[in-house]
């Protein structure tokens, strides 16, 4: 898009709840854009924002541990089961999600208890998840200025050093979080485009003050003893991270304006063999 476009003014919101954030229709997310773009398409993103899908379970612990940690989230039900196969356990389980609340087994309760107290103890993700030292769960909205499209974002937390720079910090939970595990999640992930996509709604919002935001990620294993790896991403990686980002806006403005949201192809692919099999292929039958 060339022509000038309107550009609405950032707006920041505490106190929002998050299912009326996730809900809003006027504007696109991160996950959003991540979904729009390979190995998604627009046809299947319009699909999952008309139709919300329900309740994960898989997501509670992440929800839990997001709670103790930053202190912000939904109310935890503590259901004294060993499981969920008993039918008590699973009518209580539904109740909690009736009213709003996130159901933990006993035992899970522990382990997001036992997460949440790696995280104090960690010499540099404690002190930076310090209560009182920054804001959780803020929400944002700007536009972008080169396409018009409406976005938002909400940072887990944003402390501001003893310098004054602003850290918008994201936890996240994880099966394995050694390097190698996670470089591999952060690019199947886009996580690169979630930190520049945040990194540029708090920019619009001018929360950053005079200096240039940092974006760090805080994953912890989901195993004990709970291991923690903070990570900041290298400026290649968040400049094609913003890449992403502007290929996906003007994606997301073209099946606005012409309503057509379209699927993978609308012809025959030709489609070789991924590099690596052709390559042992080669290798092992010519």
């Amino acid at each position: 898009m060339t022509a000038a476009v309107e550009v609405e003014a950032p707006q920041i919101i505490d106190g929002l709840p998050a299912d009326k954030y996730h809900a809003d229709r006027t504007s696109v997310s991160s996950s959003g854009l991540r979904a729009l773009l390979a190995p998604g398409c627009p046809a299947q993103f319009k699909y999952d924002r008309d139709h919300p899908q329900a309740h994960k379970k898989e997501f509670d612990l992440g929800h839990a541990a997001h709670l103790l940690v930053l202190g912000e989230g939904p109310e935890l039900e503590v259901i004294d089961f060993p499981d969920w196969r008993k039918k008590d356990a699973q009518i209580q389980r539904d109740e909690a999600y009736l009213a709003g609340k996130v159901p933990l087994l006993a035992k899970d309760h522990d382990m997001v208890q036992a997460m949440a107290e790696a995280i104090r103890q960690h010499p540099v993700a404690g002190p930076l998840f310090t209560p009182g030292s920054g804001v959780a769960e803020q929400s944002i909205f700007w536009t972008d200025p080169a396409t018009g499209v409406r976005c938002r974002c909400r940072p887990d937390w944003m402390p501001h050093r003893g310098d004054g720079r602003l850290v918008v910090v994201d936890y996240k939970t994880a099966k394995a979080v050694d390097e190698t595990a996670l470089q591999r999640a952060v690019y199947e992930r886009g996580y690169h485009a979630q930190a520049a996509f945040y990194l540029a709604g708090v920019k619009a919002a001018h929360l950053h003050g005079d200096q240039e935001p940092a974006f760090i990620f805080v994953f912890q294993s989901k195993t004990a003893p709970y291991l923690v790896h903070l990570i900041e991403l290298d400026f290649p990686a968040l400049t094609l991270g913003a890449a992403r980002n502007e290929r996906a806006l003007r994606t997301y403005a073209d099946c606005e304006r012409t309503g057509v949201w379209h699927g993978f192809n609308d012809r025959i692919t030709y489609l070789p063999l991924p590099p690596w099999a052709e390559k042992r292929d080669q290798e092992e039958y010519l």
